[in-house]
């Protein structure tokens, strides 16, 4: 199945990008009218988030996301054929700040969200710097499908290191310089492991996992924004967010991530996923922590 997957993803990514995006039309038309893939939560999601919003702001929101996520996906399959030179010219990024803490000898931690397209800004980081770079990443179920991304993800020699299993797989890196990605908004599996803060007009998780590496380690932790630009173009900034993170307090670190993200998504709420079930676990009244 793997084998017979690539090979017509490959012929897809052979394709220009006017034809590409041609079959993302169609893939939203599909997607959004016919299958109606995940469309009750994307539409619960956008209205708790935006409860001032009028219900034909919260359509064309949904639909915009839509269109966005079709053309994500198209874009993904292109990574097969793509090069480096027209990743370059699509994708941007000032990477100073992470040349600037390579040159001083220091690890870092890269924290961003689910916005558009953050396979591409792997990719292009991992071009642009010295760093060996680690991206966080959960296993998918389908064995195939998992495979298949990995191969995405790999392409131009990112490492992945499994989120199941962060302990073993970090291990090798411990004593040596490394850059690591982490998205940093995924829905915590065990509350546990996470915070609460308030974010889109709801109490959310967060995991705390990030953080507590950076404040033990002492590892700078840079936030990332990822802005797109027109169709097939986009533009990523980076923030050093804490240079020193072992002299923060608990639930800074992460407390500042969530402002700066629900900054973002309120600027562009369109290119950020949200047929995520993000808000499945329900908050308790007075709750700050788990």
């Amino acid at each position: 199945m793997y084998y017979l997957m690539m090979f017509v993803l490959y012929g897809v990514s052979l394709l220009p990008f006017p034809v590409l995006y041609l079959l993302s039309d169609f893939l939203y038309i599909l997607m959004y009218y016919v299958v109606g893939y995940r469309k009750k939560t994307v539409f619960e999601n956008l209205r708790k988030a935006f409860p001032n919003k009028t219900e034909k702001e919260i359509t064309l929101l949904a639909r915009t996301y839509f269109r966005n996520l079709t053309d994500m996906m198209v874009e993904t399959i292109k990574l097969l054929t793509m090069s480096k030179k027209s990743l370059q010219k699509r994708f941007k990024c000032d990477l100073t700040v992470l040349q600037q803490l390579y040159e001083q000898g220091k690890s870092c931690q890269l924290h961003l969200g689910h916005n558009f397209n953050w396979e591409w800004a792997n990719l292009f980081c991992m071009q642009g710097v010295k760093y060996p770079f680690l991206v966080v990443y959960m296993p998918l179920a389908n064995k195939s499908a998992d495979r298949m991304f990995r191969h995405f993800r790999e392409k131009f020699g990112t490492v992945l290191i499994s989120a199941k299993d962060m302990r073993n797989s970090m291990a090798p890196w411990m004593d040596k310089q490394y850059l690591i990605a982490l998205v940093a908004d995924q829905n915590p599996g065990k509350r546990r492991r996470a915070f609460w803060f308030p974010f889109l007009n709801q109490m959310t998780l967060f995991y705390k996992g990030p953080e507590m590496s950076a404040r033990r380690h002492d590892i700078p932790v840079v936030f990332a924004d990822i802005r797109k630009k027109k169709r097939g173009y986009y533009e990523a900034v980076l923030k050093l967010a804490y240079e020193h993170p072992a002299q923060t307090e608990e639930r800074e670190i992460t407390g500042s991530f969530v402002s700066y993200l629900e900054k973002n998504i309120l600027e562009q709420p369109e290119v950020w996923v949200w047929s995520h079930r993000r808000w499945k676990h329900k908050y308790i009244a007075g709750e700050t922590e788990v």
